[in-house]
């Protein structure tokens, strides 16, 4: 019998409380049965967990283990970025896009420079970019005497290793931020194995770039359909080659691949240079970084997807470019902070911990690096998560904030947790995975009808086998033990 299930043989006055703690405080009481089953089982002991629970409706938490030691979140330090960004831009929040020229148009010539100005649109994708290119042609412009000038200068940042973290610069959760990020600096790889071992593997790549060159070198295999990707590579050469290969199980079926070749501000002239040419305009000069003067006369502008919208796509994909790109901007959008004149990043970290501050939150052991949880250093209490998701569910975005999560059995990157349990459905969860932390945080609707903040937080070296134990607790707090 599986271990999550083997809870529900045991009664809940099997878990001794000492009497409700005060918020923050660490329980004396032990783990609940099914939990501490699992985390035995996979060899984690109670000291590289923490944990904390508590109604929505309460004032303190029911279980509080360790939940006053500052832990790795992994990802769910997108639930930091999130609360902080809703806080101060408010969920109608969006970014803007400026088509701009200098110069005279004559005879379907403009005589001087198109300027692309970003706004630091996280979810600015290349449909996009292509019409606003087709409104530009619409608009009676056939050519550019000029150049096409890309414009990032609205965001100020350090310089971005994407390599730094675990050496695969060309996996797109490794990207950075940039003020005129395109299509989440990202290839779409359209993956299509043959009918037979050793055929050839169909590629559809999207978006189109210039100057980049694909040599895919994916073979079809034989092997059964399970971590289909674990064979997969890519590799930038010289002369923006970009050469894919490794095995796809036949298995498997057509799936979809992704990798970041490029640097943000070279995939934007690559991106760009190949949808003006699509579009059918002439170019006369190039695609190349620059700024934008202040005579220069708006034509085109494109508002993105409200932040609501935005932080929907960063968490049910957990998507770290995003989380990046939200952190820059609020430090964009504080320049009292002296910090945002230089690195946005800095400013942007400092002005999430202020909004928590703020909001009553402790702060206490708090990093926050990036704002992803990509991150070797950043750090939070399992408290501090909980009075967050206790916040958040009493400001007027809670909704926004809530259905952002990924929902356990359903959809987002917890589709295919809590399979047959009665949890699936019922639980919002945002999880989080790194080599040694395994989180987990968000809400649960229990069987009586009452919602659950919680935060389960393991940093060990086995914490990759701790799903059961995760489970266990979401189910425990299903059955009424929270």
């Amino acid at each position: 019998m599986a271990i999550r299930y083997f809870l529900r043989l045991l009664p809940l006055a099997g878990v001794l409380f000492l009497g409700p703690p005060a918020q923050g405080a660490t329980v004396s009481a032990p783990l609940p049965p099914g939990v501490r089953l699992a985390l035995d089982a996979a060899h984690i002991p109670v000291e590289a967990v923490s944990v904390w629970v508590q109604p929505v409706d309460a004032d303190r938490p029911t279980l509080a283990i360790r939940a006053d030691q500052p832990m790795n979140p992994a990802s769910v330090m997108k639930l930091v970025t999130s609360f902080a960004a809703l806080e101060q831009l408010g969920p109608a929040h969006t970014w803007r896009t400026r088509l701009a020229v200098t110069g005279p148009i004559r005879g379907g010539l403009l005589e001087g420079d198109l300027h692309l100005l970003g706004g630091a649109d996280p979810m600015l994708g290349y449909d996009r970019l292509w019409k606003m290119l087709r409104r530009v042609r619409n608009l009676g412009i056939e050519g550019v005497a000029g150049d096409i000038v890309l414009d990032a200068s609205v965001l100020h940042l350090p310089p971005h290793d994407p390599d730094a973290f675990d050496g695969r610069g060309l996996r797109p959760y490794n990207s950075g931020p940039h003020g005129l990020l395109m299509h989440y600096n990202t290839v779409l790889l359209g993956l299509y194995p043959g009918k037979a071992a050793s055929e050839p593997v169909t590629l559809a790549a999207e978006p189109p770039l210039a100057g980049v060159t694909i040599d895919n070198r994916i073979r079809t295999s034989d092997a059964p359909c399970g971590t289909w990707y674990k064979d997969l590579q890519a590799q930038i050469e010289p002369g923006q080659r970009l050469v894919l290969s490794g095995t796809l199980p036949r298995a498997c079926g057509p799936r979809t691949w992704s990798a970041a070749p490029l640097p943000p501000a070279e995939f934007g002239t690559a991106l760009v240079s190949a949808l003006w040419s699509e579009s059918g305009g002439r170019l006369g000069g190039q695609v190349r970084e620059g700024t934008t003067p202040t005579g220069a006369t708006e034509l085109i502008r494109d508002d993105s997807p409200a932040l609501a919208d935005v932080i929907r796509e960063m968490n049910k994909w957990s998507s770290n470019v995003i989380a990046r790109q939200l952190l820059a901007t609020l430090g964009a959008s504080r320049p009292e902070l002296p910090q945002s004149a230089t690195d946005m990043v800095t400013a942007g970290a400092q002005s999430a911990q202020e909004a928590l501050a703020a909001a009553g939150i402790g702060t206490e052991g708090l990093v926050i690096e990036n704002g992803s949880g990509l991150s070797r250093i950043e750090r939070i209490r399992a408290d501090s998560l909980g009075q967050l998701l206790i916040a958040a569910w009493q400001r007027p975005w809670m909704p926004e904030y809530i259905s952002a999560l990924p929902v356990a059995g359903l959809d987002g990157t917890a589709r295919r947790r809590l399979s047959g349990s009665p949890v699936s459905g019922q639980a919002h969860i945002k999880t989080g995975t790194l080599n040694g932390v395994r989180a987990m945080g968000g809400y649960l609707l229990d069987r009586h009808g009452r919602r659950h903040a919680l935060v389960m937080m393991i940093n060990h070296p086995e914490a990759a086998q701790s799903a059961a134990a995760q489970d266990a607790l979401l189910e425990w707090i299903w059955a009424g033990g929270g």
